[in-house]
């Protein structure tokens, strides 16, 4: 069989590059298939202020260079590549690209979360630049000033409540007039005095690409028909993130939204296949904890090599 190769991992975050740098380091000569989205996340991201070791901040996508250059360094190896389907039936994996198969003996998933969007050409244009799918990473940048929260279930509380911190006043913008969120949830957001509820209500446009900045947004009332701006200086998305794993159905154990579960941290239940990163963590989905996790993903392949004498 052509083309085998010791590590194979999918997905470029984070979570990918670290877990690459410890497998090249370790002389494995991994091979990182890029994905549809590479850099992930990050790479949607300006500044990055909570990293560790850069302490005037660093860009999303600078950080994400530095780590694949870093990776590259000691022999990782990267191919742009959408992956298709996969078969951990057999041994070695097998990772359809479509145009071809490649094979691993272990194969290190760290192909990550991909945030829901409203779908708005405005809010694709804006995304780093006041439209923003995590709070924790960008809330920051608006303390002080007037910001809405799209969503209706416990994230879209989170983030609200979280957001609080920073902001003079948060709108939460449903499109129904009942809440998803769990009961403790909404009364803590309800609870809050800066949080203010907007139900049957959509988002029809976000204000201003031109200016490169959220000023407004274009809002809807679903049941009056009435359309009016909201001022605003920021859009945080609270509609959650969907997994990039479909291509691991039937193969590999999710939970009911479709993260892939582990066990010992990044154990998937078949030997030799490892999850790291945001397709297996729908809590913290850091930066710095999809690093963490595909450290560990690697030194687990290292160590299964081993044991295989491979």
């Amino acid at each position: 069989m052509d083309n085998i190769r010791d590590v194979v991992i999918i997905g470029s975050g984070c979570a990918g590059h670290t877990a690459a740098l410890y497998t090249a380091r370790a002389n494995l000569k991994p091979l990182v298939l890029e994905g549809h989205e590479p850099g992930g996340q990050l790479s949607l991201t300006t500044l990055v202020e909570n990293f560790p070791g850069f302490p005037d901040g660093i860009q999303g996508p600078e950080l994400i260079e530095n780590m694949r250059k870093q990776a590259g360094r000691f022999g990782a190896q990267y191919q742009l590549g959408h992956v298709v389907s996969t078969d951990l039936s057999t041994r070695p994996f097998a990772i359809n690209l479509g145009k071809e198969t490649i094979h691993a003996r272990t194969l290190i998933i760290a192909s990550g979360a991909s945030a829901r969007w409203l779908g708005l050409p405005s809010e694709q244009a804006l995304i780093g630049h006041g439209v923003s799918s995590c709070a924790t990473c960008d809330g920051f940048f608006f303390s002080g000033k007037e910001i809405a929260v799209i969503g209706g279930g416990d994230s879209a509380m989170e983030e609200a409540t979280f957001l609080t911190r920073f902001a003079t006043k948060v709108t939460l913008i449903h499109r129904r007039d009942q809440f998803r969120a769990s009961k403790i949830m909404l009364e803590r957001a309800q609870n809050n005095p800066k949080v203010e509820f907007l139900a049957d209500t959509v988002v029809e446009d976000v204000y201003d690409p031109a200016k490169q900045e959220v000023t407004a947004l274009k809002l809807r009332n679903l049941k009056t028909g009435r359309v009016w701006d909201l001022p605003t200086s920021a859009m945080f998305l609270g509609i959650g993130h969907i997994p990039n794993a479909r291509m691991f159905e039937g193969q590999l154990d999710t939970d009911q939204d479709g993260y892939l579960v582990t066990k010992n941290y990044v154990h998937t239940r078949v030997p030799g296949v490892y999850a790291c990163g945001d397709v297996q963590d729908r809590r913290y989905r850091q930066a710095i904890t999809a690093a963490g996790t595909g450290c560990m993903a690697a030194l687990e392949a290292e160590r299964f090599l081993e044991a295989q004498g491979e």
